[in-house]
């Protein structure tokens, strides 16, 4: 039953974080008003906006990842709890 657990961790992390993507990347096109600088031509995209791009979906990306862990983590403990007591 734990490994089963651990697969379900992985995917709820994997899809909250192509979930996390899909945001940032709307609030940026709808903030700057153009398109992520992954998604330009590198000669294109200031050095400015690549580095602070990077770095609020590199904070959403890790705080999403945290927030699954930690959620997954206490599901499996009050599982594992409501299981011990019957």
């Amino acid at each position: 039953m734990n490994v089963i657990f651990k697969l379900l961790g992985a995917g709820l992390s994997v899809g909250a974080g192509w979930i996390g993507t899909k945001i940032v990347d709307i609030v940026w096109q709808k903030v700057t008003g153009e398109s992520t600088p992954k998604n330009k031509d590198g000669l294109e995209n200031s050095l400015r906006s690549a580095l602070v791009f990077a770095i609020v979906s590199g904070a959403v990306s890790t705080t999403i990842q945290v927030l699954t862990n930690r959620t997954t983590q206490q599901a499996i403990e009050r599982f594992a709890k409501s299981r011990d007591l019957t």
